[in-house]
């Protein structure tokens, strides 16, 4: 496995592989990571891995600095896993003095997580280009956990042309379903057990959906019924939006489905989660957005 930092070695290194699957990541790796490296060497020649904690993506107040690292750990785990190629890079790397451009994908980013954390869709776009546009990659991987980033990701690479497809990934769980994160970590002992409530609250709506329930009220009503009994909980929203425009709905039409996504917070930790109701009745919290052959839905 090889490790670079400039984009000059990532683009040496680059020239000689061929289809590559690119996982962008900010660290921290934990199974989720890995579940997206081995969906890569599934379908690529050779897989590279991005390892850069973004500070155009964190807002004011964020946890950028805090941000969990172990830079050591991640490059065993990516070794023992089969990459072929890390990039490393600084901040110089990514944004070279004087950068003056980025990427602002309007109206999936005015919503849910974009409403919450003004400017980091943004941040995400802008890297993301980056990473693709300096990896060439023939594929990209992403988790179906950060929903929302995956549509604004595949929008941005609609519309600006670049020739990567994206990949979307189940997304990996604990053995209680909390949804894997690197910013699990920031939960006490306390905290950690009653964090579950996120993918129970998933769950309610998942079987209200399943028993026929269309109505998006009350399958925000069921979700928001579970969070209320949990006194750690406090949620920064409950959405059921069509999973495409991340319009709230009022009524589900069956053969668009829905996407039910929440943000909740116990303390100062910040978590996020979402399950997609889908025409096929895939009612399991850990349903992917993706088409049977893995590869992501086009909007």
């Amino acid at each position: 496995m090889q490790v670079v930092t400039t984009r000059a070695e990532l683009a040496t290194a680059r020239a000689r592989l061929r289809q590559v699957g690119l996982v962008p990541t900010m660290g921290y790796l934990h199974e989720g990571h890995l579940s997206l490296v081995r969906a890569a060497r599934a379908q690529n020649e050779a897989v590279v891995v991005s390892i850069f904690v973004n500070p155009t993506q964190f807002g004011a107040g964020e946890d950028f600095e805090t941000y969990p690292r172990d830079t050591e750990r991640d490059l065993q785990l990516l070794a023992d896993a089969g990459v072929d190629l890390v990039w490393m890079p600084q901040v110089h790397d990514v944004y070279p003095p004087g950068a003056s451009t980025s990427v602002l994908v309007s109206g999936l980013t005015d919503v849910l997580e974009g409403a919450h954390r003004p400017g980091h869709f943004t941040g995400v776009a802008t890297v993301v280009a980056i990473l693709l546009n300096a990896t060439r990659a023939d594929r990209a991987y992403f988790g179906q956990k950060d929903a929302q980033q995956v549509l604004v990701v595949r929008r941005m690479v609609d519309d600006l042309a670049i020739p990567t497809t994206i990949v979307t990934v189940p997304t990996h769980r604990e053995g209680d379903g909390l949804a894997m994160s690197s910013r699990n970590v920031y939960l006490d002992e306390q905290q950690r057990p009653h964090a579950t409530v996120l993918v129970q609250a998933l769950t309610a709506a998942s079987r209200a959906w399943s028993g026929g329930e269309r109505d998006a009220d009350r399958l925000r009503a069921a979700m928001t019924h579970v969070l209320a009994a949990e006194p750690l909980a406090q949620p920064d929203y409950v959405s059921v939006a069509d999973p495409q425009t991340l319009a709230e709905l009022s009524t589900i039409d069956p053969a668009r489905g829905a996407l039910c996504s929440l943000a909740v917070r116990f303390g100062r930790t910040r978590l996020i989660d979402n399950v997609v109701l889908s025409a096929a009745d895939q009612s399991a919290v850990d349903s992917p957005a993706e088409q049977p052959d893995g590869k992501a839905r086009h909007t």
